[in-house]
């Protein structure tokens, strides 16, 4: 019986993985094929070898205009979150206000709350004709607010559970030896949460780099593109037929997500499964 209980749990595990890895190994055969054996008969092994597809994305396609835009507005926009974010996080997890404040507190997180679970689109149109009369469409500066403005209650409600769970006297030890607010948050609170941010910064990574709402709104130039919007130029009617153009172009935007994540992987584990177990 433990020998089929196992058996039947690996067998699971190991199904679950090739789904998940199926699509990737998929476009990267697909990616390194030559053109006439993919018109051919379909075959999940590669025939042929080839980085034509690659090179082709980059040199007829200007990949990376796209690629190079993608990563300022998802870098710019995880910046502004995190010094945000982990500051609002702080003082929203850690602070005791007097009590004419609570109920100012409490309609603060609803409200952070009511943001990040309201449609995209709802703030569409807001944004736009700010951006607008502001006269910055078509350039990274809304994407970017448009990022913070999704990414930001994520960031505060994930981590205040994480500045909560820190134990009071660890913060009181600081502050008898001298620490001041800043030092307290920045060199003792910081460190001790470490894994709740290398969380929050992958999932905010991969929230901002595969938008394509605000992306389709607010960019009206090719030179501004991201690279959600620049696969959707590589699945048009007149690059229908270029599937291993295609292909290559979703295996690269997958590159960065994937990096980010194997680089953050251990403290990601962590910090998503923190509080599942109650001591």
């Amino acid at each position: 019986m433990n020998r089929l209980s196992a058996g039947l749990k690996y067998g699971t595990f190991i199904t679950l993985l090739l789904w998940t890895l199926f699509p990737i190994y998929w476009m990267l055969v697909i990616t390194t094929q030559e053109s006439s054996d993919l018109f051919t008969k379909v075959s999940i092994f590669p025939r042929s070898f080839t980085l034509e597809h690659i090179v082709n994305i980059f040199v007829q396609d200007q990949y990376m205009g796209p690629l190079i835009n993608s990563f300022i507005i998802t870098v710019s926009s995880l910046l502004i979150v995190l010094v945000f974010g982990l500051s609002s996080a702080y003082v929203l997890g850690r602070r005791t206000f007097r009590s004419h404040y609570r109920i100012f507190k409490s309609s603060l997180m609803i409200w952070i709350l009511l943001v990040r679970v309201l449609p995209p689109i709802t703030f569409a149109l807001p944004l736009y004709i700010m951006m607008n009369d502001a006269g910055l469409l078509n350039t990274k500066i809304p994407i970017i607010v448009a990022h913070v403005l999704v990414n930001l209650p994520l960031v505060i409600w994930f981590m205040m559970a994480f500045f909560y769970g820190v134990p009071g006297e660890i913060e009181e030890s600081a502050r008898i030896d001298g620490a001041s607010e800043f030092m307290i948050f920045t060199k003792v609170m910081l460190p001790l949460v470490v894994p709740g941010i290398a969380a929050v910064t992958i999932l905010s990574f991969m929230a901002s780099w595969n938008e394509y709402l605000y992306s389709v709104i607010f960019i009206q130039s090719p030179d501004s593109f991201t690279i959600p919007l620049k696969l959707a130029t590589l699945n048009s009617e007149q690059e229908l037929t270029e599937w291993g153009k295609v292909a290559g172009g979703g295996l690269v935007s997958v590159l960065p997500v994937l990096l980010t994540a194997i680089f953050l992987q251990k403290h990601l584990i962590s910090g998503l499964t923190a509080g599942a177990v109650k001591e």
